[in-house]
């Protein structure tokens, strides 16, 4: 079904809001990489287990309750479902702090997963109906902007708030906000199906029906797939990045951070944060701009995008992960955080724009399925396997052994890398503008 698009001015203010409630949900899932470290220690966890609480916990849940949540979002009141879920989320994200072992922490960050399930196919599909074709790459870049923006300032607030205050009450303070935001979302974002007319009933009335729909759809498979090996690389090293800095690079962190007035915490989680949200938040808008300009003429462009930006992640992060100094290795970090952002607009875009209108809510849930279960939920725990094993088996220590994991999983970027670039084939077919 086909909606009037918005206009310009609300449909930016929604969009907005849409970006907060995103860069929100993941600055709850950022602050507890920054964190992992000092939880390990109090806690007695073993690296395995900060991949399962960081990633498989998480995602398990969360594609889960993604599904049943985007079939009632392609039927129901999105904002509602939206607005809900934020404050349900939020809730869970303080309740972390009280966790006072492994099995709680991990019951706490499952009631995460399931809240934010109910976020980005509702929030993806109003997207969709609030713009116009030739604005819709650019818009969805402006919404997924929240995920370098949400990191920003979780691993930046996370660090300095366990150094004021400990990591309890990091998660409390973080959990707040979404309670105000969630109302907000109910209150004030605005349902297109309200004055529409009821969907012709030939559509598909089951998952079953919505899926085998989709997963006939080339492009989608191909995207589907990328992103969810794209996300593995990428959710997989992020929850031991801080831990690889601490291990390997502990005194020059302390000194750096001396420099400013800062702990070593404050000062990685603010070096982290700057580096992967301001090189991130430009990586998804030139993603998306880039994306809306050239395929103007070949849309086979939607795939070349993400295509070129991932083959160039593998290279500059193993670069930066085996420098021996500190403060360039952080710089030079924020190179594949740029590129390693760059694929949200032109996916989802494509992805939303070969799904039939009336699944597209449920083409976002199984993506974000497949992303999470391969990305979330393998991605931090293979890492983690992989640090045990070089540093314990091969003898690394525990610096060499995060450092040689991470080095590792780098290589699994040329998989979505040969995947964008075949989805370019079958695009011109299945797209509608």
């Amino acid at each position: 079904m086909a909606f009037a698009p918005q206009p310009a001015g609300y449909r930016r203010w929604a969009v907005s809001l849409m970006l907060a409630l995103f860069a929100l949900s993941f600055l709850d899932r950022q602050i507890i990489n920054i964190l992992a470290e000092p939880i390990r220690h109090e806690l007695r966890l073993a690296d395995w287990q900060i991949g399962i609480m960081t990633g498989l916990a998480f995602a398990v849940l969360y594609t889960i309750a993604g599904l049943p949540i985007a079939r009632l979002a392609d039927r129901a009141n999105r904002p509602r479902i939206i607005g809900t879920a934020v404050i349900a989320w939020s809730l869970f994200t303080a309740a972390s702090g009280f966790a006072s072992n492994f099995a709680l922490l991990l019951a706490a960050r499952v009631g995460v997963g399931i809240g934010e399930a109910g976020l980005t196919p509702p929030a993806t599909s109003l997207i969709m109906d609030y713009s116009p074709p030739e604005k819709r790459a650019s818009t969805l870049a402006h919404y997924h902007m929240g995920v370098p923006l949400g990191s920003l300032l979780g691993l930046a607030l996370g660090g300095m708030l366990f150094d004021l205050v400990g990591w309890r009450h990091a998660f409390l303070v973080v959990g707040l906000p979404g309670l105000l935001l969630g109302g907000l979302a109910l209150l004030l974002l605005r349902e297109p199906r309200a004055n529409a007319a009821t969907p012709a009933s030939s559509s598909p009335t089951t998952l079953v029906d919505a899926t085998r729909t989709l997963w006939r759809i080339r492009s989608y498979r191909l995207f589907v797939l990328g992103t969810a090996f794209q996300a593995f690389v990428s959710y997989g090293q992020a929850p031991f990045i801080a831990s690889y800095f601490f291990r390997m690079h502990g005194a020059e962190l302390a000194s750096l951070g001396r420099v400013i007035g800062l702990e070593r915490a404050g000062f990685l989680g603010l070096a982290l944060g700057l580096a992967s949200g301001i090189s991130g938040l430009f990586g998804v808008w030139l993603g998306g701009q880039l994306a809306d300009r050239i395929s103007r003429g070949d849309v086979r462009h939607y795939g070349t995008v993400p295509a070129v930006a991932a083959l160039l992640t593998v290279p500059t992060f193993i670069a930066a992960i085996l420098m021996p100094n500190a403060g360039a290795a952080l710089l030079f970090l924020t190179i594949p955080c740029l590129f390693n952002s760059m694929w949200f607009g032109p996916v989802h875009t494509t992805q939303q724009g070969v799904a039939p209108a009336h699944v597209r809510a449920t083409a976002t849930a199984i993506l974000l399925l497949v992303l999470n279960l391969i990305g979330l939920g393998l991605g931090p725990l293979t890492v983690g396997i992989l640090s045990d094993w070089f540093s314990s088996g091969w003898g690394f220590g525990a610096a060499r052994g995060v450092q040689a994991a991470l080095v590792a999983a780098s290589f699994v970027g040329l998989v979505p890398a040969w995947l964008f670039w075949s989805a370019r084939r079958s695009i011109p077919d299945e797209i509608t503008r």
